[in-house]
């Protein structure tokens, strides 16, 4: 019988990872494939020239450095948020915490058109024009409660005993922050400021509404899906993968290097 579940479930992984790698597979292949429709099917031949036309697109390098540029502002930004939330939402007790806390998790609930909509008409109302400004306000009302859910995940494991040793020793409040509390965050930090990132990337209700004439990826790629799609956005697509896979591959290698450091001092201490 014991048997019996695990093989059924290595059938199951692998018929799961099957499901989700088989459309990046026809994807990938599109973008090599020597035909004018985004398939693989009928095979035309190999090609670089859909690399070629996206690599020429300056509307779509524009649209990327706009992507970065509003992303990194949202990571920030939401960290900034999210941490100082989440500090302030594990201090306190009572109904008040429970009113902070409600309000911050209601803006994951809404919808993006309602995010996009209610943010341009409120910023419009004091003069601020719409442009990406306002989707890095937008992205912000919501990406930052995600890093706070994060940072207050990782304050559950915090010694509060560590802060008033420190405070009973002399420490100020400022140095308990910098030297106690905020390393124990970093980890938490680090995968919120991930997490605000690459939510930012993939954004488009929000910035469709707040843009104003700017570009960002999203956009672009929806309005080249209106006009007309090419194979250029299955190459854009197996560009971003291909990224995205190798910065997972670095992360995972260098998180197991400092674990072996870190494991092989510890053998040291013990000898």
């Amino acid at each position: 019988m014991h048997k019996l579940r695990t093989t059924l479930s290595h059938l199951y992984m692998g018929a799961f990872l099957i499901y989700l790698i088989i459309p990046l597979v026809i994807m990938a292949g599109a973008a090599f494939n020597d035909s004018k429709l985004p398939s693989i099917v009928p095979w035309r031949g190999w090609t670089l020239r859909w690399f070629h036309d996206l690599f020429q697109d300056e509307r779509m390098w524009t649209a990327l450095f706009n992507t970065m540029v509003v992303a990194l502002a949202v990571a920030v930004i939401s960290i900034i948020i999210g941490t100082a939330s989440a500090i302030l939402i594990n201090s306190i007790s009572g109904r008040i915490r429970t009113v902070i806390y409600g309000l911050m998790i209601s803006t994951i609930l809404i919808p993006g058109a309602v995010i996009g909509i209610s943010t341009l008409l409120m910023w419009n109302k004091i003069g601020v024009p719409p442009g990406l400004h306002l989707s890095v306000l937008g992205q912000v009302s919501y990406i930052a409660a995600m890093v706070m859910l994060l940072v207050l995940a990782r304050l559950q494991t915090f010694d509060g005993a560590l802060e008033e040793a420190a405070l009973d020793l002399g420490a100020s409040h400022g140095q308990v922050m910098r030297r106690i509390l905020l390393p124990h965050l970093y980890p938490a930090i680090g995968a919120g400021g991930a997490v605000a990132f690459f939510q930012s990337i993939e954004n488009f209700n929000v910035t469709q509404f707040t843009r104003g004439g700017a570009d960002t990826l999203t956009v672009y790629v929806f309005s080249r899906v209106r006009s007309g799609i090419t194979p250029t956005i299955n190459a854009l697509a197996l560009i971003m993968i291909t990224i995205t896979l190798m910065a997972a591959v670095w992360y995972e290698l260098s998180r197991r290097r400092k674990e072996r450091i870190m494991l092989a001092g510890m053998s040291r201490d013990e000898d």
